[in-house]
């Protein structure tokens, strides 16, 4: 499996048998480079998530919890909320996990609920996390490092935090990386088997491919 980070809250992962793209944004900033895919996952309606027509080629889309088989990939959706206030501001969110290539993938989308037992124990345990650190709309980076520590996967990804030309209002990932412990690598770009997955936790902040 290969990983690229467009920004934001979206990923391209390349398997074998299947390329997936995480939650496309619309106009946030931030160029959206030509990418092709079989499957797009959404977590969310808002403009920052659902710019499923910015993804080429003609894609399976899912939008909604339930478990799917799409191309070789086991998808499994999970409902959760976009607030701290059980939707009652922003709506819910849909947490997609999914295996590629026999590693287990968790997007948490623009979860905005406080650390939840409750929740964690419906998601399936993932190799790779990725969730949001940059607060205001979703958890922060204190927050993020609860669900990190408690999901205890091989790898952690931060995603929607600020970078350079971003016209959302959220903070950066250095809380979530003091309160991981500091500790982090970058990556242009990550190339995983389940054999060459970490044995100890590993931080990784990617850059976005342009």
């Amino acid at each position: 499996m290969r990983i690229y980070y467009i920004g934001h809250s979206c990923f391209l992962f390349q398997g074998c048998n299947a390329t997936l793209v995480t939650d496309p944004y619309g106009d946030v900033g931030l160029p959206f480079p030509h990418v092709k895919a079989d499957i797009v996952t959404v977590s969310h309606g808002h403009y920052d998530h659902c710019n499923v027509a910015a993804v080429e080629g003609h894609p399976a889309v899912f939008t909604h919890a339930g478990n799917v088989t799409c191309r070789g990939v086991e998808i499994t959706a999970v409902e959760a909320f976009h607030d701290d206030a059980h939707g009652a501001k922003r709506g819910k969110n849909i947490i997609f996990s999914f295996v590629m290539d026999g590693i287990r993938v968790c997007h948490m989308g623009d979860l905005g609920q406080k650390f939840d037992e409750t929740l964690v124990k419906k998601l399936p345990k993932p190799d790779i996390l990725l969730l949001p650190v940059g607060g205001n709309y979703t958890i922060d980076g204190e927050e993020a490092a609860w669900y990190a520590r408690e999901l205890s996967p091989a790898v952690v990804i931060p995603m929607h935090y600020h970078v350079k030309g971003l016209t959302v209002d959220i903070s950066d990932e250095k809380r979530f990386l003091n309160a991981m412990g500091g500790h982090f690598t970058t990556a242009k770009s990550l190339e995983l088997t389940k054999e060459t997955l970490p044995s100890e936790q590993k931080i990784i902040v990617m850059e976005r491919i342009s």
